[in-house]
């Protein structure tokens, strides 16, 4: 029951290490539901239409994330159900959390939010309340200040922050998929050097940094762990799956099992499960990316995005995925 879409993704490469990935360890990282929290985040011109730029030299995006954080079951969640009932966003970020040694409270929910830029991390930063403090001295003021929870996941972010833009200034800045991604690189190494150096750790574990980062046009996405053969938690990205997600178009994300799917005793001849609600056409679907844990429709249109691989989005299209650098890829 908790295998769900993943394809028995291991922990380990079984050609290379000797230890056999337990049923427990599939178990906890094929999970469906994490229960202590929910965010998202979604972008929308209604800030800068109500508060428009004061002058020519103050650059004003376009589009600005809003946010919705609770530590109630989102299903349960009237106010959220009827936010996503009536809200319509080309770029949405949406997180359920698994809480390690932080408050349950919706302050350490993800995603963090610095000016345009929204973050959010699907793993953990090892030994973090040992490197915590001497990650906060590699921030900018800006960005620690901006840190309101405990979470390792919103310290990376202003981390990261610190290294795409020194002056809060910027926060309202776009920048290419180059920049981000070097920026995030620069982040994984500085908590890895950090690790290393800290005499208090003994015995180094590694990190699990599936982090997600947009300003609302550019997408970039890590899947890294910092280890020979073990694999981090799983990430796949698809270029086809939002027609079948989208009310509006024909698919039907349980294919077989949804309306007029071949379970179905209404199904015609070789349907494989039809949207009962579309208005449009397939091909009327424009260009877009989605990334997340696990594929989210049946079909086979997700592709796995390699151990220790960035992914490089822009303009609705995937525009690269490029290594991370590390000595043991």
């Amino acid at each position: 029951m908790h295998e769900h879409y993943l394809p028995k993704l291991l922990s380990h490469d079984p050609s290379v290490h000797a230890e056999p990935t337990t049923q427990a360890e599939i178990t906890t990282r094929n999970r469906l539901f994490n229960v202590d929290g929910f965010g998202m985040a979604w972008y929308t011109q209604t800030l800068s239409i109500f508060s428009p730029p004061t002058s020519a030299s103050t650059p004003k995006a376009s589009l600005w994330p809003a946010l919705y954080k609770t530590i109630q079951p989102p299903l349960h969640d009237s106010n959220f159900r009827s936010i996503c009932s009536n809200t319509a966003s080309n770029v949405v970020f949406a997180h359920i959390r698994a809480a390690t040694s932080t408050a349950i409270t919706p302050v350490n929910n993800h995603p963090f939010i610095f000016g345009i830029h929204t973050i959010m991390h699907n793993g953990y930063i090892s030994n973090f309340e040992k490197i915590k403090l001497q990650m906060c001295n590699e921030m900018s003021e800006e960005a620690y200040t901006n840190i309101h929870g405990g979470t390792d996941t919103e310290h990376l972010a202003a981390l990261f922050m610190t290294y795409l833009c020194p002056s809060a200034k910027e926060w309202d800045t776009y920048h290419s998929v180059s920049e981000i991604r070097t920026a995030l690189q620069k982040t994984i190494d500085t908590i890895i050097s950090i690790q290393a150096a800290t005499s208090s750790i003994k015995i180094y574990e590694p990190n699990d940094l599936n982090v997600a980062i947009t300003d609302g046009q550019s997408l970039v996405a890590s899947r890294f762990r910092d280890h020979a053969t073990e694999q981090p938690p799983s990430l796949y990205y698809s270029t086809s799956a939002g027609v079948t997600l989208n009310r509006q178009f024909p698919d039907h994300p349980d294919g077989a099992d949804g309306p007029n799917g071949a379970s179905n005793t209404d199904a015609k001849d070789g349907e494989q499960g039809k949207n009962p609600h579309a208005v449009k056409g397939r091909m009327e679907h424009g260009r877009h990316v989605i990334v997340a844990s696990e594929p989210t429709t049946y079909k086979g249109e997700w592709e796995l995005i390699k151990k220790n691989r960035f992914v490089l989005v822009q303009g609705g299209e995937v525009v690269g995925v490029e290594k991370i650098d590390y000595p043991h890829n």
